[in-house]
């Protein structure tokens, strides 16, 4: 069975290391504990070789879209911040070159500097072969709504590309009111990967459409994982109590999102938030990720040998939903 996989993650610490550590500091990355079990996530991320492949061989997986993660030129502005975006994207395209039948790419993008984003997109599209771009969170406290991105999202719209909005650590000012005063660890996962990415993404997109964004641009294409980042349980309710405050929108906040946003599976291995997003999106809306290195494959694989569906939604979840959305060459 063909199995793609397109919430996946690498790093290149020579390009990352350029980047001011008090800068990476203030964004508040943290250091994580390293799990006893098995390799550390960032120890994983730099190959995008035999390591890799032989644990995507054993998992039953076809194809990585792989997107850098963070630190990243998402954190530096100017000609420095658009030089490490473009080493980036170099680098992973020799990788995807390497083995082009294994991994495919998302271009990272120099979000300091808004008026190069475009033309790094169209690049990567056009030269590298990548099929979209990939934005970590808000940039200097800005969503994709603000009007900078314009020009951006409209070349997305015109190369008829995804962009992938992951999560990113909180600002500092949300960190500092919701996610403080705990032991450092608690405070650390609770405003991260137990709560506050995924809100953090939620909030991102509901932005996008209260703003009136994919109004504007209404073939843009964005996809989010995380089964969701908590959208399915919420959309129902989102709609019943905007009916009388919100009336500037062409369409109802929901049928926004479902028009226009893809989901994947990224690092969600239980049944009932599967459940929600399959009663809401729909399985031609959903698309398998495992969130590699940061959840291993072998979790995902499990989650793939349990969940049941016909034969024909286990194709449309492992990879006929990615292959027509991002044009994957099979």
């Amino acid at each position: 069975m063909r199995v793609v996989a397109l919430e996946e993650h690498f790093t290149v610490p020579d390009i990352v290391k350029r980047i001011d550590p008090a800068i990476v500091k203030a964004r508040g990355f943290l250091p994580r504990k390293t799990p006893k079990d098995r390799p550390a996530p960032m120890e994983l991320a730099p190959d995008i070789g035999e390591r890799r492949l032989k644990s995507m061989d054993e998992t039953g997986i076809t194809v990585q879209v792989l997107s850098a993660t963070g630190p990243g030129p998402d954190l530096v502005p100017g000609a420095d911040g658009i030089a490490m975006a473009r080493d980036l994207n170099d680098h992973l395209a020799e990788a995807c070159r390497r083995h082009p039948d294994r991994f495919a790419g998302f271009a990272v993008l120099p979000l300091c500097s808004p008026k190069a984003c475009a033309a790094e997109l169209a690049r990567c599209v056009k030269e590298l072969g990548f099929l979209g771009a990939l934005v970590n969170g808000t940039t200097e406290g800005r969503f994709l709504d603000h009007p900078s991105y314009d020009d951006l999202l409209a070349e997305a719209v015109k190369l008829d590309v995804p962009i992938y909005i992951h999560p990113h650590i909180p600002p500092a000012l949300v960190r500092e009111a919701y996610y403080t005063g705990l032991e450092e660890g608690a405070s650390r996962v609770i405003g991260t990967a137990a709560w506050g990415w995924h809100s953090e993404t939620a909030v991102h997109v509901l932005r996008v459409v209260l703003a009136g964004t994919l109004d504007k641009h209404p073939k843009l294409k964005i996809v989010i994982g995380h089964m969701g980042e908590m959208i399915p349980v919420m959309m129902a309710r989102m709609d019943a109590v905007s009916v009388l405050d919100v009336g500037h929108l062409q369409r109802k906040i929901s049928q926004t999102i479902l028009d226009q946003v893809w989901i994947t599976t990224s690092g969600i291995f239980t049944e009932p938030p599967f459940l929600a997003a399959l009663q809401t999106f729909g399985i031609d809306r959903i698309m398998f990720s495992v969130d590699y290195p940061y959840a291993p494959n072998e979790a995902g694989r499990r989650f793939l040998d349990r969940i049941s569906l016909s034969p024909a939604d286990i194709a449309k979840l492992t990879h006929g939903t990615a292959d027509s959305l991002l044009k994957l060459r099979t």
